[in-house]
């Protein structure tokens, strides 16, 4: 069920990238922010992170995201602590690249996108969702081989 959540939030997170990544190309013309700056935001410098569109860097995180939470809850799958631990890890990534956008947001372009604030809201709750799946990873206990037992 957690591996589930998770898959939805990313595809959420897919949604939203998208239409970023979208923006930022030139497919559509102007974004729809009721409130912040979001064009401020999707066209400053700091919007091409090593030669990409930070949105496109997130579309990439999200699906990724996806098909890890999907292919995870697959029968072969579902119990591995390896999945849990992939998870997590990648979503720590997640958190950090978008706390450093937030802090850029905030005290460098001195404008909010609202998307951009969804995008990080999406990756904390795959973060938490992500650590509960390794929190709640049954145990593997060690297996004894036959030599190993007392007599």
């Amino acid at each position: 069920m957690r591996r589930m959540t998770i898959a939805a939030l990313a595809l959420i997170g897919v949604f939203v990238a998208l239409y970023l990544t979208m923006y930022k190309m030139g497919v559509i013309g102007h974004l729809a922010c009721g409130f912040g700056s979001c064009e401020r935001v999707n066209t400053s410098k700091w919007a091409i992170f090593a030669g990409a569109p930070v949105a496109a860097w997130g579309l990439g995180f999200y699906v990724a995201t996806l098909v890890v939470a999907i292919a995870g809850t697959s029968p072969s799958l579902v119990h591995r602590r390896e999945i849990s631990y992939l998870l997590a890890a990648m979503s720590g990534v997640g958190v950090a690249f978008s706390a450093w956008l937030t802090y850029l947001e905030l005290y460098v372009i001195d404008a909010i996108c609202r998307y951009c604030v969804m995008s990080a809201v999406i990756v904390t709750a795959i973060f938490i969702v992500s650590i509960a799946d390794v929190a709640m990873q049954p145990r593997v206990q060690p297996r004894v081989q036959p030599e190993q037992l007392p007599e």
